[in-house]
């Protein structure tokens, strides 16, 4: 029986011991894992809080260049300002006349109530300054009929014509944010009224019905090539048709997309790449539309036609193969007719052309500020979430460490025999 109480007492025993070893081990390992989870997480605020210096310079980078910009722009409206009262009586002087103003587009698109084109009119009529500041306005560069001029009559309503009503009432805007903003969808897929133009159309009186084109610009691929070398207009450099003797064919009067003229303001940094409309808009409407004298010249020319051709005495081909007979039908919207454009000097329109790069790189610059700002604001918040997790760890920790009860004693079986 000695021998058996003696043995219980060796096994109590290495049963204690090989608690206290268990319950230290664990400790050990409770502490090892607390140390690398704590080094991982200080790594970790660390690169979050260098990230958020990263952001700050940036911003701060960022805003300088707008700033210089800013100075640059108020240098070179100085200059432009000089430049028009030296050549304010050669401009009063200038014999300007239009046969169909783009103020007489505008009114007749007005007058088509119910379409996207008018409501875009009226809301810019109505708002004013307001219209360039609402969400789903601010990005509209124009409606289409209005953004393009030409030199003749005849040549407008066929221009007209070949794009149909549809698309001369479409709705040009910069981005694809801009489209997204006219119109809103429910769940289901249904319009939502309340929102985008069906929203703003109720505040001018009017409703909205039916579908409308809207063009996006960021969403063109521009034209592949160069500008033809010292034109003011910026007419694109395309390879006219040409016979085998190296002549062109008989009443080619040459391509659609360069019979367009454009207000200084949209020659250039128009889309968010810098781009015009000529490049971008027009030549994804026109692309190699060609012109020619007569439908007779036209038809001779077939094998040379790839993108559509149209001709002064009412004749149309769309692509090579699809052909228009029939009386002409006119569209009612044309684009705007100028007999004669202002002469300006060279000098001013250089630097109205700066003034416009300017511009542009400053709302590029200014869209990259909000991108870091909003960058900015996601880093400090996970820093902060990071920091107070980090931090609750560490009470945490604390607490149970003051929880902790002593190990058992090794000797407490043996001290009670």
């Amino acid at each position: 029986m000695h021998g058996a109480s003696q043995d219980m007492e060796l096994l109590k025993t290495f049963i204690q011991v090989s608690l206290m070893i268990s319950q230290q081990w664990s400790v050990i390992v409770k502490y090892c894992w607390f140390f690398v989870f704590s080094q991982k997480e200080q790594d970790s605020m660390q690169k979050v809080t260098q990230e958020v210096k990263h952001h700050e310079d940036n911003i701060k980078f960022l805003k300088s260049h707008v700033n210089a910009i800013d100075e640059s722009i108020h240098s070179l409206q100085g200059e432009l300002k000089e430049c028009h009262s030296s050549n304010m009586a050669v401009e009063v002087n200038d014999d300007i006349t239009f046969v169909n103003s783009e103020k007489q587009t505008i009114d007749q698109i007005r007058q088509l109530d119910q379409t996207a084109a008018s409501i875009i009119c009226q809301v810019q009529d109505q708002h004013g300054l307001m219209a360039s500041t609402l969400r789903c306005t601010k990005d509209i560069v124009g409606i289409l009929a209005s953004l393009g001029k030409v030199n003749d009559k005849n040549l407008s309503r066929l221009l007209s014509e070949y794009l149909g009503l549809e698309t001369m009432l479409a709705i040009v805007c910069k981005t694809f944010e801009g489209v997204q903003a006219l119109e809103r969808h429910e769940k289901d897929g249904t319009i939502d009224r309340n929102a985008g133009l069906h929203g703003i159309a109720p505040t001018i009186g009017r409703t909205l019905n039916g579908r409308f084109t809207v063009y996006c610009l960021q969403n063109m691929r521009p034209f592949v090539g160069e500008f033809l070398p010292d034109d003011p207009q910026k007419k694109l450099a395309i390879l006219n048709p040409r016979l085998p003797n190296g002549k062109h064919p008989p009443g080619f009067l040459g391509y659609a997309v360069n019979m367009i003229s454009l207000d200084d303001k949209h020659l250039s940094c128009v889309t968010v790449d810098g781009h015009g409309l000529r490049e971008t808009l027009f030549y994804n409407l026109f692309s190699r539309l060609q012109i020619y004298k007569t439908r007779s010249d036209m038809l001779c020319a077939l094998p040379f036609i790839t993108d559509g051709a149209i001709s002064l005495d009412g004749g149309m081909i769309e692509g090579s193969y699809k052909f228009y007979l029939g009386d002409r039908s006119d569209s009612g919207i044309q684009f705007p007719i100028a007999e004669a454009a202002p002469s300006l000097p060279n000098e001013v329109s250089e630097i109205e052309q700066q003034i416009k790069f300017m511009e542009w790189k400053k709302e590029m610059l200014s869209s990259d500020i909000q991108r870091e700002e909003a960058l900015l604001n996601n880093a400090k918040s996970l820093l902060k979430a990071k920091s107070d997790g980090y931090r609750k760890l560490i009470n945490d920790e604390l607490l149970n460490n003051g929880r902790n009860t002593p190990f058992p004693s090794v000797h407490s079986g043996t001290n009670s025999r």
